[in-house]
Parts: C-alpha cells; structure tokens; sequence
C-alpha cells in the first residue's frame, strides 16, 4: 500500500469514528403533559365498579392522571361543541393529564343514577369518589353556541384544583 493510500485510508477511518463518536448528552426537557383523553364508559355493570377499575388502570400508567365522570348525549349541542374541541386537540394544554370517563344519558341514565351521579343538565362532569359513586361535586350544564367550551373549560379546571 502507497504512502498516500494509507493517509487516505487514515483519514476515512477517523471521519467514521468522528461520525460514530457519541455526542454529549443535552439536557432533556421535562416531557409534554399528557393529552387529555376520552374513554367511552359503555361496558355493561354497575358504574361505580367501572370507574374505580378504569381510574386504576389509568392511575397505574400515569400518578399525576385525574379522572372525571362526564355524561352527555347525542342530542345535547354543548356537548357535541365540547366533543368536537376534545378531538381537535384543543383541549390537551388546558385539562392535561385528565381523563373523562364518558356516559352517554340515554343509554346509562338508570345506572348512573344508582351511583349518585343525577343531574337534569347536560354535559355534567363530576368528580368520582374513592368507592367510584359521585363525590357531589360536578359541574352541570353548559351554555349553547360557540362559547360554550370556553364557559365550561374555568369551570372544569376549578373543578379539578385540589380542595383543603
């Protein structure tokens, strides 16, 4: 091998463990809050039951995750406005690491009674207590129209401030 093939060969091997060559750690961010997310409460059997499953699973993967009980129906505009901002994402920063275990009215009304969880207004949202009924706090009804997400959102997040 020549003088030069050698420089030449030398110098591609030190490209290559330059390139392979660890860079220093930068420091991380802390991670983005979780989304907020929906889960859809449809599975038969007494709601109080599910909600305490539900808000163990979801606690298990993530300590800081609140859940909250919501009931709405089809039929209901603020919370087809509410649906609609949820799925759009719009709601992530505002009500992170939240997780609304949706009810639909029509479908679940008798069972949602039997767990302490009445109200005449759509959408309601209400705070499940350690046995899974509700705690008696919520929050019941919305406004119509274009401002009915931002009536609600001081609303569900006072809801969710800690108490004491």
């Amino acid at each position: 091998m020549t003088r030069r093939s050698q420089l030449h060969v030398a110098t591609l091997l030190s490209g290559l463990l330059l390139a392979c060559r660890a860079s220093p750690p930068t420091p991380s961010a802390p991670p983005p809050p979780r989304a907020a997310e929906r889960v859809v409460a449809a599975a038969p059997g007494p709601v109080a039951e599910l909600v305490v499953r539900e808000r163990m699973r979801l606690v298990a993967s993530d300590p800081a995750r609140r859940v909250l009980v919501y009931v709405g129906a089809s039929w209901c505009e603020p919370c087809k406005r509410f649906h609609d901002a949820f799925a759009a994402g719009a709601l992530d920063s505002k009500l992170p690491h939240v997780t609304l275990l949706e009810f639909d009215l029509d479908r679940d009304e008798a069972r949602l009674e039997a767990a302490g969880y009445h109200s005449d207004f759509v959408p309601h949202f209400a705070v499940p207590g350690p046995d899974g009924r509700a705690s008696g706090q919520a929050v019941r009804g919305a406004i119509k129209g274009d401002g009915a997400v931002d009536f609600l959102l001081p609303k569900l997040e006072a809801l969710l401030r800690p108490s004491g």
